[in-house]
C-alpha cells in the first residue's frame, strides 16, 4: 500500500477507468463521475480494463474489484468535490456545458481543490499558466469558455492523454480495452505541495503489481511528472497530423492510414504544429520526434475518437485543430493543411448541426 491513500474524483467513465485502475492498483480512492445508469453498473460490478504488460501477447483483464484500492461511482449532483484531494478531468470538452457536469465543476472551484486535466483539449484554465498567450482570443474554440474561468489556473494542471483506449462497442460500458498502453506526462502544479502529491502518487504506480496466476506482473501506463508546463503540449503534433485528419469528406480513415497514407504531408503538420509550441515556450525535449509518433501510429489500426464522433453524428467534439490554428494565428503563423483540416472539420459538424436541427 502507498504510504498515504488520496481520494481522486475522476469526471468520466471511459477514459477516466484506464487512470482509476492504476490508482485501485496503488492501493488509492477512486470516484467515478458519470451517468446514472453507468454508476449503477459500476458500483455493482465495478470496471474492467483489458491491457497487455511489455513482453506478453494477450491482454490482462484487470477487474477493479480485486485490486487493493476502493472505487465507487456518482453522479455529477452526487459528487462532493470537497471530499477529494484530487480531481481528474476525463470526459470530452463539450460534455461539460452539461448541467451536471457544470455545476460540479463550480463546486470544485469553490472548494478550491486542485485538478489535473487528461482531455485532448486543454482546459482554457490552463493555458491561463502560459505567459504571453492570449487566452480571450480562444473562446471561439470552447463549448463554453466562461465555464473555464471560474476555475484557478493555479489549480489547474496537464496530462497529455498519449494512452489509446476504448470502450468495445459490443461489450457493457464498464469494459475499456487499451490499445496503445503508454504514459501520462503531467505537468507541474503552480504549488510545489499539489506537485508533491502528483509525485507521491508517480510513485505509488510505478511500485504497484497485479498479482495473477502466481505472477507479479507490472502494469504498463504510468503516470510520469515533468518540470516544464510544455510536455503535454506534445500531444497537439499527434492529433493533427492523425487524429484530426482521420476525418475525410466522405468516410473516416484509421489513424495509420491517415498518418502513412501521405507520410511527408503527415511530417510537414506535425513539425508545424511543433513550431507553435516551441514559439510558446517548449524546448525540443518536450516534444516527441516524429518519427517515434509515426512508429506508433502503425499499431493505431481504428479511426480516432473524434473522427468516430463526428461520422456518429456529434454536433460538437474537442476542437485542438481550431486551438492550435487559433494560436499560431497570434504568433503570425499560418499552415494550409492545418487551416483545411480545420474547414473539414467545421464542415461536417454544420452538417450535423443541420441534421439534428
Amino acid at each position: 500500500m502507498p504510504q498515504q491513500i488520496f481520494n481522486v474524483l475522476i469526471l468520466g467513465a471511459s477514459y477516466g477507468s484506464l487512470l482509476s485502475t492504476k490508482l485501485l492498483l496503488a492501493g488509492h480512492a477512486v470516484t467515478i463521475v458519470c451517468l446514472p445508469d453507468e454508476a449503477e453498473l459500476i458500483n455493482a460490478e465495478g470496471t474492467r480494463v483489458r491491457i497487455t504488460p511489455r513482453g506478453h501477447t494477450a491482454a490482462l483483464e484487470i477487474d477493479s474489484r480485486t485490486l487493493p484500492g476502493t472505487l465507487s461511482a456518482a453522479t455529477p449532483d452526487e459528487a462532493d468535490p470537497s471530499a477529494y484531494d484530487l480531481i481528474v478531468l476525463a470526459m470530452q470538452e463539450p460534455q461539460y456545458g452539461a448541467a451536471g457536469p457544470r455545476g460540479l465543476l463550480t463546486r470544485a472551484a469553490k472548494a478550491r481543490i486542485p485538478c489535473m486535466s487528461i482531455m485532448n483539449m486543454p482546459p482554457l484554465t490552463y493555458l491561463g499558466r502560459i505567459p504571453g498567450l492570449e487566452t480571450e482570443d480562444l473562446d471561439a474554440c470552447y463549448t463554453n469558455p466562461e465555464l473555464w474561468r471560474e476555475l484557478d489556473p493555479q489549480l489547474m494542471t496537464l496530462a497529455s492523454p498519449d494512452p489509446q483506449a476504448f470502450r468495445p462497442p459490443d461489450e457493457a460500458p464498464n469494459v475499456l480495452h487499451v490499445g496503445l498502453p503508454t504514459n501520462f506526462k503531467v505537468a507541474p502544479f503552480a504549488s510545489d505541495a499539489h506537485t508533491d502529491m502528483l509525485r507521491e502518487i508517480e510513485g505509488s504506480i510505478d511500485a504497484a503489481r497485479f498479482n495473477t496466476n502466481g505472477q507479479s506482473i507490472e502494469v504498463p501506463v504510468k503516470l510520469k511528472v515533468h518540470t516544464s508546463l510544455f510536455v503535454p503540449m506534445a500531444k497537439w503534433s499527434m492529433l493533427l497530423a492523425g487524429n484530426y485528419r482521420c476525418i475525410g469528406d466522405e468516410k473516416m480513415q484509421s489513424i495509420r492510414d491517415a498518418v502513412h497514407g501521405d507520410i511527408e504531408a503527415s511530417r510537414a503538420v506535425y513539425d508545424w504544429v511543433g513550431s507553435v509550441c516551441r514559439r510558446l515556450g517548449a524546448a525540443d525535449k518536450d516534444l516527441v520526434p516524429f518519427e517515434k509518433y509515426a512508429a506508433a501510429a502503425e499499431a493505431l489500426l481504428k479511426p480516432s475518437s473524434v473522427a468516430r464522433a463526428v461520422f456518429a453524428g456529434a454536433p460538437r467534439v474537442e476542437r485542438v485543430d481550431r486551438l492550435v490554428q487559433a494560436i499560431g494565428r497570434q504568433h503570425g503563423m499560418r499552415s494550409e493543411a492545418v487551416d483545411e483540416i480545420v474547414a473539414r472539420c467545421d464542415k461536417k459538424l454544420n452538417e450535423n448541426l443541420r441534421t439534428a436541427a
